[in-house]
């Protein structure tokens, strides 16, 4: 029944900053916008690959910062040293790569709302390996 993450939705407090990110630092494709009746943009559709997207929604003014219950999102990647390396060229503070405990080779970084999101490369001693067939 189900097939895959089709998004993760963020609430940012500035959409422009965060569509910069995204799109211009990460590299996701910009696939529409949400208008409002006034003509608006207040939010974003943006594709990662796949089927897979991320969707942003630009807080009201004066919205408090709500507590979040997720902690973070995964994006695959082909070779995370490359990856980590054209972040880091763009200016993104991303971590060093390491194993993680799925053998897994993972880097760290933060979107302009300090979201975390973990960059995830596999190995042949993933854990997931699998189910990636």
């Amino acid at each position: 029944m189900l097939k895959a993450i089709a998004h993760v939705c963020f609430r940012v407090q500035d959409l422009d900053a965060s569509i910069e990110f995204y799109v211009n630092q990460l590299g996701l494709t910009h696939a529409f916008d949400f208008i409002n009746d006034a003509g608006e943009r207040f939010g974003v559709y943006l594709h990662v690959a796949g089927r897979s997207f991320v969707e942003l929604f630009q807080a009201s003014p004066g919205e408090p910062e709500k507590p979040q219950s997720w902690q973070h999102f995964c994006l695959e990647v082909e070779d995370i040293r490359q990856a980590t390396e054209a972040l880091r060229a763009k200016g993104v503070d991303v971590t060093d790569p390491h194993l993680g405990s799925d053998g897994s080779w993972q880097v760290w970084i933060r979107d302009p709302d300090g979201n975390r999101i973990e960059l995830h490369g596999y190995t042949s001693e993933s854990a997931q390996g699998p189910y990636l067939r």
